[in-house]
């Protein structure tokens, strides 16, 4: 066993002893989920920062700024980092203000109890695209630090990271969020004066890449009009995706004043696209130095083994590890809180606080092993990340911007938008192949939504 795997298996057994010690202070359901909702600014803001800032954003973006520059990585960091600053603007105060546990409960509180088990059912599952995608991600690092094949890897990576979420809940996730955003920062930093070093400095670098790697539209073989709506589907997606994704709201409600909670996802968006702009660099450039690379999501890990000490990789392994774990334990906590709290606690109002922190830490374990499944049988981490944005999230967008800043529309016109837009985006996407599945689904949302909407209020004046 070489002395990387070594560190990483010693890290996450940090985390497993940190979610043992918090799982003692975890009595009730907001306990376990929210963290009793006494986040300050510091734990909210990084913890929302190192939840987003994920496999997707080190080993994705490297590698789909590597295969396709910068158009490939549009979603990453500009897209998630600006759904962040949306969320702090936006959306942040009006839902804390409802004091919400989960973001389903803002359609009952809304529209109905229907509508509530029918959001959680379709916005569950892009939770577990999410979670897939960093188990995928910890396989791989696994994978590549030791003679583990990347099967063995993810199935060890599944089962560590279910331990310790199931054990510490949001509050544990909120605390070594903190730790690992810190190491993530760090390990990025060391190694990015080293990558330009190479070239001779940041403009040397920057004059190896070919112009149109440097461009946020699609190659010139596209048509214009193609183009601009594939432009409009790669904004689209991460931003109306995954503004009201469940792993950002947890932490926002999970805030102890509406004011830190509308800073602190600020805040972690700016942070988010800055750090962000290191990954995506390494995979401009990177073309440069590792020009046939058969997997492009190994040139970042391919860049720390070159360019590192030992030493100084072990830090990177840790710093890889990090934006993996903070992610994984927050996405399995939202989809188990869909579920738990919104479906099976809606069939079962009567569940005491004992009943229920244990539904929610079962649906931990039954969410992790789905999403184990899904990493084993994935394409590669950036495809699941967009299906993650993607999934159900555009009724759930329209639904959720109708029902928090107008009166506009009743139970019916809340179902209507979530089944079309679900239904929409999955035929799209799974059947057809459509390019613009999500602007479809938006579409199709938006329109079933004001048309049933129009319906509902012209059989009250009937």
């Amino acid at each position: 066993m070489n002395i990387v795997l070594i560190a990483i298996l010693i890290y996450v057994s940090f985390q497993l002893v940190l979610g043992f010690i918090v799982s003692r202070r975890i009595h009730t359901e907001d306990d376990y989920l929210l963290a009793g909702r006494k986040l300050g600014y510091g734990l909210a803001t990084f913890s929302i920062f190192a939840t987003w800032f994920g496999a997707e954003a080190c080993i994705g973006t490297s590698g789909a700024a590597y295969r396709e520059g910068l158009y490939g990585a549009t979603a990453d960091p500009f897209g998630y980092g600006l759904c962040l600053i949306a969320m702090g603007m936006v959306f942040a105060v009006p839902l804390w203000k409802r004091k919400l546990t989960t973001v389903a409960d803002m359609l009952r509180q809304r529209y109905s109890f229907r509508a509530e088990r029918i959001a959680a059912l379709v916005i569950a599952p892009a939770s577990l695209f999410w979670a897939a995608a960093q188990i995928r991600a910890f396989g791989q690092v696994l994978s590549a630090s030791s003679e583990l094949t990347v099967v063995a890897a993810i199935t060890i990576a599944a089962c560590m990271v279910i331990a310790y979420t199931v054990m510490g809940g949001l509050l544990a996730d909120a605390i070594s969020d903190m730790i690992q955003g810190t190491v993530l920062i760090i390990g990025l930093l060391l190694l990015l004066p080293m990558v330009l070093g190479e070239f001779g400095g940041v403009a040397a670098a920057y004059n190896t890449i070919s112009p149109e790697r440097l461009s946020f539209f699609p190659p010139e073989s596209e048509s214009s009009t193609r183009s601009v709506f594939l432009v409009i589907e790669s904004w689209a997606i991460p931003i109306c995706g995954s503004v009201l994704a469940q792993e950002i709201i947890a932490k926002v409600l999970g805030s102890r004043s509406h004011v830190i909670a509308k800073r602190s996802a600020i805040s972690a968006g700016m942070i988010y696209l800055m750090v962000g702009l290191v990954p995506l660099s390494m995979g401009l450039v990177g073309l440069k130095l590792f020009p046939n690379i058969a997997d492009p999501e190994h040139i970042l890990p391919l860049m720390a083994q070159t360019y590192f000490s030992t030493a100084l990789y072990v830090i990177f392994a840790g710093a890889l590890v990090s934006a993996i774990l903070s992610t994984v334990d927050s996405a399995l906590l939202a989809a188990s809180a869909l579920i738990s709290r919104n479906v099976i606690g809606s069939l079962y109002p009567d569940m005491t606080d004992k009943q229920r922190l244990l539904t929610g830490r079962l649906g931990v374990v039954v969410m992790g092993c789905i999403a184990y499944m899904l990493a084993l049988h994935a394409e590669g981490v950036y495809n699941l990340v967009l299906d993650a944005s993607s999934f159900g999230s555009a009724g759930l967008f329209v639904v959720a911007v109708f029902g928090l800043f107008t009166k506009f529309g009743g139970a019916n016109s809340a179902i209507a938008a979530l089944v079309s837009g679900a239904v929409v985006w999955v035929t799209g996407n799974y059947i057809f192949d459509f390019d613009f599945s999500y602007i479809a689904s938006l579409a199709a949302a938006f329109g079933m939504y004001i048309v049933t909407a129009l319906a509902e209020r012209k059989n009250v004046v009937n």
